[in-house]
């Protein structure tokens, strides 16, 4: 792609979402969020490829259909209460419906079915553009709006997204769909929490993009978009095989990886909410994430001579793809646990 149109199209992006951040009207965070959406469409179709026009295509109709379900929220709840103010969002009718629209738009259960369909069609890159900053102006949205909307909705969004995002991982073999379905997990994970603990959701938030990136990253470098790929990557490159291991395992929430951290206190939250079903049903859904996870791991660091493997083994070449943000962002996704006390400090 022509270099000014990527610079124009990457700087729409950070000025769609910017818009939402500082917008307190209702028609500026509609139109932060379609700056957003018509900006990413041309980098998903760069490519031509078939399976790219059908990802953008289904796409921006799910988008589209998001964002008109939010203007007619906004417009809904303007017609009842007379003003435009995001955070004053009243109207019953108006808040369940915008709550609907943006689970549409960052991918919750029920309404999930279009994101691992869409991951798959892209490549690496905007697949970590759409998992990591596309998620970002509807997250501030739900922040703003969180008192307004039902709780029992919320828990109802949070479980199901993990639920789902656990189940629909195990039987993948293409990685973007696996983190595609990992990212629906997170988003459930972070929104069950935002009614009690907004900071933990914003902790949530910002350990999931880092993790995400150091995944996609690592996943470009070795360039895998299969887990049968990933089976004979140690030959190319072992010291970045046993980091990305440790990734998904960080991914997954184990200790003592930085994953564990916006779990450990998303769980304790809950825990004293005394909402002790709610906690254990997260706990277990987290445990249905951990096994593909670990799928991931067995074929990167298991699966080497003397067992069978059906790919073949790549050439171990230098690499001209810059490594200084993989190197960064696996470093905080592998070690940021014992600086929690500070972190907590710090967004509390």
């Amino acid at each position: 792609m022509n270099p000014y149109v990527l610079a124009i199209l990457l700087s729409s992006l950070g000025l769609g979402t910017t818009l939402t951040f500082i917008g307190s009207h209702w028609l500026m965070a509609w139109m932060g969020l379609e700056i957003n959406t018509l900006a990413i469409t041309p980098l998903m179709a760069q490519h031509h490829h078939p399976r790219a026009v059908e990802a953008t295509t289904k796409y921006f109709l799910t988008q589209a259909t998001a964002a008109a379900m939010i203007l007619f929220a906004s417009t809904t709840n303007a017609w009842t209460m007379g003003q435009w103010a995001i955070d004053d969002l009243s109207d019953p009718l108006a808040s369940t419906m915008f709550m609907a629209a943006l689970a549409l738009k960052i991918g919750l259960a029920p309404v999930h079915f279009w994101m691992p369909e869409v991951m798959q069609g892209l490549d690496l890159l905007t697949g970590l553009i759409l998992s990591t900053w596309q998620k970002l102006a509807p997250f501030a949205l739900i922040l703003q709006t969180a008192h307004t909307i039902d709780p029992l909705l919320l828990t109802t969004l949070g479980v199901m997204s993990t639920l789902v995002g656990g189940w629909g991982g195990l039987n993948q073999t293409q990685l973007r769909k696996i983190l595609a379905y990992s990212s629906i997990a997170h988003m459930g994970w972070m929104v069950i929490v935002i009614q009690y603990a907004p900071h933990l959701t914003l902790l949530a938030l910002g350990t999931y993009v880092i993790m995400t990136s150091a995944a996609f990253l690592t996943l470009k470098m070795l360039l895998a978009t299969k887990v049968n790929t990933l089976a004979t990557a140690w030959s190319k490159s072992p010291v970045l095989v046993s980091a990305a291991a440790l990734v998904m395992l960080s991914l997954a929430g184990l200790p003592p990886l930085t994953g564990f951290l916006p779990k450990w206190m998303i769980l304790q939250e809950l825990s004293k909410q005394d909402l002790p079903i709610v906690a254990t049903t997260m706990a277990l859904t987290a445990l249905i994430s951990l096994y593909f996870y670990l799928r991931l791991c067995y074929a990167m660091t298991l699966t080497i001579s003397p067992s069978t493997i059906t790919s073949t083994t790549p050439w171990r070449t230098r690499t001209a793809q810059t490594s200084l943000l993989l190197a960064m962002f696996t470093i905080a996704t592998l070690g940021l646990l014992p600086m929690a006390p500070a972190i907590l400090m710090l967004i509390g």
